[in-house]
């Protein structure tokens, strides 16, 4: 069984929506984060390498560059026609509306580009942002907007200097509801001072919260940051791939049917990660997580017939 017989993907979400293959096109446009340019903190998060998560983020090319690159990796490795414009790299609602209009509209002028999917903080979505994403979502457009939460508990939040709380969170989504605006909700497993059971917690809270869509990645530990400095010290130590793949299980089981996943690893390249090195092996993470989940749904089918 493949990984999108065993839980709604983003991939499958969309399929089975239009009809064809959506995959999501990275993009730095160059945003900065209120945790790095003095306005809540400085430094940025204790795990943050943006670099990691955003391959193009060292000197981005312009924005039509950036789509018309994602497009031909993407059309030779997974056959997509059809894209988001995924603004990824730090928080992507942090200007002011008339920039954040132009950079959209730009991205969504590309005849293959269905939609945005807008990657930020629960403490940068103001009124404005969301009645933009509304009406992008009102002439049609694929529209979702992408909370970087990554825990429900503040102890950990201040731990890893977020700058934000949970409540922040709670706050941005409610007002999200209120637009009609799809969330996709990120959480980070592995975090300092955080066992599996808060990941559980967190999940659980979440899910209250009702978001469409959960993102889900482990905690890598890349060159440049706090973290790496706390892991070489030995005051961190990094997560266990079976640790990471349980977790995950438990929690995708505790979602309702139709809550689509968009990420359940994530992935840094070799010349900055440092730990876990299976954070870099992404199928081998993907393929365990489906076995398991696998096993889960025999075992509860054994359990209905009993």
């Amino acid at each position: 069984m493949y990984l999108d017989q065993a839980v709604l993907t983003f991939g499958r979400a969309m399929r089975e929506k239009y009809g064809y293959k959506v995959h999501k096109l990275s993009i730095d446009a160059q945003f900065t984060c209120p945790n790095r340019d003095g306005s809540k903190g400085i430094g940025g998060c204790t795990f943050c390498n943006n670099s990691s998560f955003s391959p193009n983020s060292r000197k981005p090319p312009s924005v039509d560059e950036q789509i018309e690159a994602g497009r031909r990796v993407i059309v030779k490795r997974t056959g997509a026609t059809h894209y988001l414009a995924y603004f990824q790299a730090y928080t992507n609602t942090y200007a002011d509306i008339n920039t954040l209009k132009r950079l959209y509209d730009n991205a969504l002028s590309h005849i293959d580009v269905i939609g945005l999917s807008i990657g930020t903080r629960p403490d940068c979505v103001p009124e404005g942002v969301l009645q933009l994403l509304a009406d992008y979502q009102d002439q049609g457009y694929e529209i979702w907007l992408e909370l970087g939460l990554q825990s429900s508990f503040d102890k950990t939040l201040k731990e890893v200097n977020r700058g934000h709380g949970f409540t922040d969170y709670q706050d941005a989504i409610k007002r999200a509801h209120h637009y009609g605006l799809q969330v996709c909700t990120h959480l980070i497993v592995g975090l300092p001072t955080e066992a599996s059971q808060h990941s559980l917690i967190s999940m659980e809270r979440v899910l209250a919260t009702e978001p469409k869509g959960i993102k889900i990645h482990p905690l890598h530990i890349v060159k440049g940051t706090q973290i790496a400095r706390q892991w070489k010290s030995g005051d961190y130590q990094a997560l266990s791939m079976n640790d990471y793949v349980n977790t995950v299980v438990d929690m995708v089981n505790m979602a309702p049917d139709d809550m689509i996943f968009h990420r359940l690893t994530g992935t840094a390249s070799e010349d900055l990660l440092l730990a876990p090195d299976w954070c870099s092996k992404k199928w081998r993470v993907l393929n365990e997580i489906t076995v398991q989940l696998n096993k889960y749904k025999e075992n509860n089918a054994i359990k209905c017939q009993n």
